[in-house]
Order: structure tokens, then C-alpha cells, then sequence
């Protein structure tokens, strides 16, 4: 969530401004409201998570939205073994920080 938020602060002095959901608190996954906010953003959507991309947030997502076409679910997680390291590090390793946030919005929003 703090990469997450790191992000949006850079995105938004570069004016593109995002919304944040956590909707890893919300059971059931409250589709309708991500729904919505994705459609007020141009129907993109970028997930992240610190782990791996099965079973995960951004699969969930994916599934509850993939009868809607207007909607682009992208995803971000740890797509190998994990090693151990300073956090900073791995964020960066495994392309979740917040830096990697940022370029993967610029990619989807382009």
C-alpha cells in the first residue's frame, strides 16, 4: 500500500492523477466499486501486490471484471522465488516499488 501511495503522490505532480483502493479489507470483493472507479479513470486498472500473481488481489480483479470490455486490468506481482534483502531492494527487484508503479501507469494510461 505505501509504494502504492508513493506513487500517486509522483504520478500527481506529473498530472495523472489515480485513485487507491485497498481491496484486500473489503470480503466480498466489492466489484461495483472498483467498477466504477476504473470507468471514471479511462476503464484502467493497475494491480499490485507483494506476492505471487496466482490466487492473488489482481486475479480477483481480473476475474470479477472480465465480462465488462471496457475495463484493462493490468497486473503487478512477484513473478519468481523470492529472496531475501533489504525491502527497497526487492521492491525494485521484483518490480513492485513505487517507481515501477509509476512507469507501469505510464505504460497502461498511453
Amino acid at each position: 500500500m505505501h509504494e502504492g501511495l508513493k506513487a500517486t503522490d509522483t504520478l500527481a505532480t506529473n498530472g495523472i492523477h489515480v485513485c487507491v483502493i485497498d481491496p484486500f479489507t473489503i470480503t466480498p470483493l466489492d466489484a461495483d466499486t472498483i467498477r466504477s472507479h476504473a470507468l471514471r479513470g479511462g476503464g484502467k486498472i493497475l494491480t499490485v501486490e507483494d506476492h505471487y500473481p496466482e490466487g492473488g488481489i489482481g486475479e480477483s480483479v481480473a476475474c470479477a471484471l472480465s465480462t465488462d470490455a471496457n475495463i484493462i486490468v493490468k497486473r503487478l506481482a512477484v513473478n519468481e522465488v523470492p529472496r531475501s534483502g533489504p525491502p527497497e531492494v526487492l521492491l525494485e527487484k521484483y518490480g513492485i516499488s513505487s517507481n515501477c508503479i509509476v512507469k507501469a501507469v505510464y505504460n497502461l494510461v498511453q
